[in-house]
């Protein structure tokens, strides 16, 4: 490893922090202090989960310790890849300003987990980049060794940027194996629970081989490593990301925000840079006949599951645009009244659908000289296209209220759904 990037992964790496996952993690006084920023200390506000603790009260970790644990292994990454030769087009500031990019990639977040993800809204992404051009964090980066302005491009890959460290760096921060995956499987399957996510990083990074264009690759041993990942991001969503329960407080919170944004109750730009507790008070402020969701799922008070019905990409295309949703909801709605013996009211029933899922697998295997789909692999033959299809459920959820309803006659409910289901087809 050529001196200069050796020394700006190695040395004066003198505070540590204690992390319930990788033990201690080491940063340089100027990294540290990225970490008590203003902007950074609001990620501490933020669950990485949001309601997941619902149904697993331990899912109560934060952004920010997340975010700390991909920098660690960012670093660990790096110096891994330096080794193997990639230190030929490193440079130091390079080396620096991704370590910063790695720590602060999550620092333009939304609160209360995805639960925005779908609205009319910048991508996060690009409000992370102008964090980081923005004083404190630009001064605090360039104080790190880091260039502000290639730490901003190699998180949001919208903006403009040039160099091939860049995209190597870019590669490696967003990848098959990226160390974001590697943190948040393993960090949330641990707070969860549950032994999905549980990923062996020390073996990962002694299958990975720099590639100046490709960003990393791996030989044949390594094959196993992907089909881990691959499989408990699967688990993951199966048992705890899309959980029937995270899905209606998810639901409600987006419909009641979807709501404000086009009645004008509230603004794209005061929905940015918000933590948890900042949104339920936003939405506490504002007069508008939806934002008792978002009070409901504050108090706990999630709606209940009527119907289940695997989501068709054909047949099912109108769900997909999220403005045509309400009109749905209502027709739905009119539907079912005659079984609950009344007309059920706006906001009293909710279609949901997960937004589109991908398991990123486009590494490629040195010996085996083929991409990852090509190789010799369980997964080659369309199995991860079974596994978005089998995760994308539409569900139907209805105000608890009526949840009485739902155990009298769950096959009439279920019956007159699928029957609208067919009639609208997508229309």
């Amino acid at each position: 490893m050529r001196h200069d990037v050796r020394s700006a992964l190695l040395e004066g790496y003198t505070e540590p922090i204690r992390d319930m996952l990788w033990g201690h993690i080491y940063l340089t006084p100027a990294l540290a202090a990225l970490t008590e920023s203003p902007p950074f200390m609001r990620l501490h506000r933020i669950l990485q989960l949001g309601p997941a603790f619902r149904v697993y009260p331990g899912a109560t970790h934060t952004r920010a310790s997340h975010s700390i644990g991909v920098y660690h292994l960012a670093r660990r990454l790096l110096s891994h890849l330096a080794e193997q030769g990639a230190d030929a087009w490193l440079s130091p500031e390079g080396v620096k300003s991704f370590l910063c990019a790695a720590l602060l990639h999550d620092l333009g977040h939304f609160p209360y987990t995805h639960s925005l993800k779908e609205l009319p809204l910048e991508e996060h992404e690009a409000l992370t980049g102008r964090l980081i051009l923005s004083d404190p964090v630009k001064g605090l980066v360039a104080a790190a060794g880091g260039n502000p302005d290639l730490t901003a491009a190699i998180v949001d890959t919208g903006a403009k940027g040039e160099g091939s460290e860049l995209f190597f760096y870019r590669r490696l921060l967003s990848g098959a194996l990226d160390p974001d995956k590697l943190d948040y499987l393993s960090r949330d399957g641990r707070c969860c629970g549950v032994p999905y996510g549980a990923q062996d990083v020390d073996f990962i990074l002694s299958r990975l081989h720099p590639h100046p264009e490709r960003g990393v690759d791996i030989d044949s041993r390594g094959i196993l490593a992907v089909e881990s990942l691959l499989f408990s991001k699967y688990l993951m969503y199966r048992s705890v990301y899309w959980h029937r329960q995270v899905r209606s407080a998810t639901a409600m919170v987006k419909k009641a925000l979807l709501g404000g944004l086009e009645s004008g109750a509230v603004s794209a730009g005061e929905l940015y840079n918000l933590d948890d507790q900042g949104l339920f008070a936003l939405a506490a402020r504002r007069a508008h006949p939806l934002f008792h969701l978002v009070e409901s799922v504050r108090n706990g008070r999630l709606f209940a599951v009527a119907a289940e019905i695997p989501f068709d990409g054909n047949a099912h295309g109108t769900l997909l645009d999220l403005t045509e949703r309400p009109r749905l909801e209502e027709s739905l709605a009119a539907e079912l009244s005659p079984l609950f013996g009344k007309t059920l009211g706006a906001g009293e029933l909710i279609i949901d659908l997960p937004e589109p899922v991908s398991f990123e697998s486009g590494l490629f295997i040195t010996d085996e000289r083929c991409f990852f789909a090509a190789g010799s692999t369980v997964f080659r033959g369309g199995p991860l296209d079974a596994f978005v299809k089998a995760l994308r459920t539409i569900r139907v959820f209805i105000d608890p209220r009526y949840e009485e309803y739902l155990q009298n006659c769950p096959d009439g409910i279920l019956h007159t759904t699928e029957k609208w289901v067919k009639l609208y087809k997508g229309s």
